[in-house]
């Protein structure tokens, strides 16, 4: 049985390493820090008081995705013979984005000095305004050592068919001008303009972003899915002699990167297991990702973020 919804902040603590969760905002990361000699060095950008009042997802460090990653092309799909419509589900986008869980109450389950477990419960009778219309329920386990935070997400299907699941996390990092992405990938999704993907193939910033240098934040207006993913990318900041490096487990076998242009403030590289729009792409699933959940199945994975400084 969960403990009651949460409605405050909770502070995990490791040394001079704090984290920051809200469970009541989407079960959002809020800030992950620590302090040095009497400076705050944020290794995700920390929610504002202002995101924290407006309980605004989209302004936290870090949000869950949750049972679908990105979008899904005008909210509707085709899935076991019938249709699957989340229009005017509360999202305000013309797509269907990110799933459910980011725009609902977590409850707070287990808790330690550095450790807790966020718990979620969807049931679509008593969620109508986000009716993904299949039952199920998920976890983050979300632990703070020396080195690291990392995040264990599980997911169980409680509905009595089959459902198609995808999860991920939605991690925004300090963007600077001297703010570089190393990873290794396999193809980028090339997307429509509205951001719906087309094609998976080359672009010079795999190149770059597979450099000794990695790629600059601002060289490329990125907001693509990636697939090959080696499960492993670092954002650095050479200029302050630090990294931060993202790794991941299986399903986590793809990566969003959103360095937008017209927003040189953002910066999101993303563990993700499906692409956007992965339940109407007739592609092989290698590269779509995704899984179907039959009725009582689980399903976990974790990442994790390892700091470096000097």
């Amino acid at each position: 049985m969960s403990a009651a919804p949460s409605e405050a902040l909770v502070e995990l603590r490791h040394g001079v390493r704090r984290v920051l969760l809200a469970p009541h905002v989407g079960g959002a990361i809020a800030a992950f820090d620590e302090t040095r000699d009497g400076r705050v060095i944020d290794w995700l950008r920390p929610a504002t008081p202002a995101a924290l009042a407006a309980r605004d997802p989209l302004g936290m460090a870090s949000f869950p995705l949750l049972p679908y990653c990105n979008r899904i092309r005008d909210a509707r799909f085709m899935f076991d013979g019938a249709l699957v419509d989340l229009s005017d589900d509360g999202n305000e986008f013309a797509h269907a984005l990110h799933g459910n869980a980011w725009r609902l109450g977590w409850r707070v389950e287990e808790m330690s000095a550095s450790r807790a477990r966020l718990h979620l419960l969807h049931e679509p009778s008593r969620e109508a305004a986000h009716h993904w219309p299949f039952a199920y329920e998920a976890t983050q386990d979300i632990a703070l050592d020396a080195d690291r935070l990392s995040v264990t997400m599980s997911a169980r299907n409680l509905a009595d068919r089959p459902m198609p699941f995808g999860m991920g996390h939605h991690p925004y990092y300090p963007r600077t001008r001297n703010t570089r992405v190393h990873a290794r990938v396999a193809a980028m999704w090339h997307s429509t303009p509205d951001l719906l993907p087309t094609h998976a193939g080359p672009h010079p910033c795999i190149d770059a972003m597979a450099s000794s240098d990695g790629m600059s934040a601002d060289a490329f207006d990125l907001d693509n899915n990636f697939t090959g993913w080696s499960r492993t990318a670092t954002i650095a900041w050479p200029d302050e002699g630090r990294a931060i490096t993202l790794s991941a487990d299986a399903p986590f076998d793809h990566m969003v990167v959103y360095a937008p242009a017209a927003h040189p403030g953002l910066l999101c590289v993303e563990p993700v297991s499906n692409v956007a729009d992965w339940v109407n792409l007739d592609v092989a699933r290698a590269l779509k990702g995704g899984v179907v959940l039959e009725p009582g199945e689980s399903v976990s994975a974790t990442f994790a973020w390892t700091t470096r400084i000097g």
